[in-house]
């Protein structure tokens, strides 16, 4: 699902702090420093892992799995252009208006 480098990547990208992230995936502190203390894959409760990536997805990073498409291949992240998060965004709250034809 996702590494303790990845979450501590996305984190930088995001240039927020384990605090915030623990508020804005509603776990605590201790949960998030465990995370990215882990060694490779983070391990644990799936709601907290789903939480997590949750948090990071609506905050704009794209977590790229093992195998997905990249320029250089490998696990990582990056950035949503903002026109894909505003729409993403959209969708996940159901405001987004079907394209017309």
């Amino acid at each position: 699902m996702i590494t303790a480098s990845q979450l501590r990547a996305a984190r930088a990208l995001l240039g927020i702090d384990q605090p915030t992230l623990a508020q804005r995936s509603t776990l605590s502190l201790p949960t998030i420093q465990r995370m990215e203390t882990s060694d490779g894959l983070i391990r644990g409760n799936v709601d907290s892992l789903v939480k997590v990536i949750r948090a990071l997805e609506d905050m704009g990073v794209e977590l790229i799995g093992e195998g997905s498409t990249s320029s250089v291949g490998g696990r990582g992240v990056r950035l949503r252009e903002p026109a894909a998060r505003t729409t993403l965004r959209k969708q996940k709250l159901g405001t987004a208006q079907p394209a017309k034809r």
